[in-house]
């Protein structure tokens, strides 16, 4: 299962991926369905999770019945539990970067939003376009989500200047990244353009970086106020073990000041 999972995460054009994951959802969920996680976004229990990773394969990772990951089920809970994302009587204008499946139909659905997905090759986007080039006005959207998309821009800080740009004063972003917290100082290094070295080095093959704990100060710098909420802040070690999430992950939450 592993060798196979593996196989086709670095075979597969991820476009393709997305619509051949239409058909197996619906079988995995049936063969995995019972006791022992439980994916928070539907709600529904599974014996186990499937694995999932490009190098190093990670164990009960990918939900079957969403295909969510552990920073799915992280932000899912986190809008849920820590803010009003689901019950806001206000219609928001939220922009979503590269659309997880995991949430796209149900963010869709939602009375509250306005909702607009972009990217430059998901057949989920509904705007085709350059994160660091976005085609959309000054403070257009009052919440964006850009999560796992950073780390394959090698321009992130025109990337972040551009989120900044299009968000509203007073609105606000999670723009989560994979990041090693034992690091102080991001890794990057642009002579690395061969994508098995990639996937080597940085744990996948179009990955430009490895974000540190400076990411953080990174989104200061373009304007962002931010704030580090982890997993432990609102979740107990019981709730992290039952839904498989990485305790030590810290979501980002950037806010637009209203005097920009």
């Amino acid at each position: 299962m592993k060798k196979l999972f593996k196989f086709l995460l670095n075979a597969v054009p991820r476009p393709l991926l997305i619509r051949l994951s239409y058909v197996a959802r619906p079988v995995l969920a049936w063969w995995l369905q019972g006791p022992g996680f439980t994916d928070p976004i539907d709600g529904k229990q599974f014996k186990k999770f499937l694995p999932y990773g490009y190098g190093k394969q990670r164990d009960n990772v990918l939900a079957p019945g969403t295909l969510s990951l552990e920073r799915h089920r992280l932000l899912w809970l986190y809008l849920q539990r820590q803010t009003n994302f689901f019950t806001n009587t206000e219609r928001q204008k939220l922009l979503h970067f590269a659309p997880e499946q995991a949430f796209y139909k149900r963010f869709r659905k939602q009375a509250n939003l306005a909702y607009l997905t972009t990217d430059l090759l998901s057949p989920l986007a509904d705007v085709k376009a350059d994160i660091c080039k976005l085609p959309f006005e000054n403070n257009a959207f009052d919440i964006i989500f850009c999560n796992h998309v950073l780390e394959h821009i090698p321009d992130d800080t025109k990337a972040m200047s551009e989120l900044f740009r299009v968000l509203k004063p007073g609105g606000w972003g999670i723009f989560q990244i994979p990041q090693d917290l034992n690091r102080d100082v991001t890794f990057t290094d642009d002579s690395i353009t061969d994508p098995r070295q990639r996937a080597e080095i940085f744990g996948q093959y179009d990955h430009v970086r490895i974000y540190g704990r400076d990411y953080f100060d990174k989104l200061r710098k373009a304007g962002f106020e931010v704030r580090e909420i982890a997993a432990i802040d609102f979740l107990s070690a019981a709730e992290i073990s039952a839904y498989a999430l990485q305790a030590n992950e810290i979501i980002p939450l950037c806010l637009k000041p209203y005097t920009a």
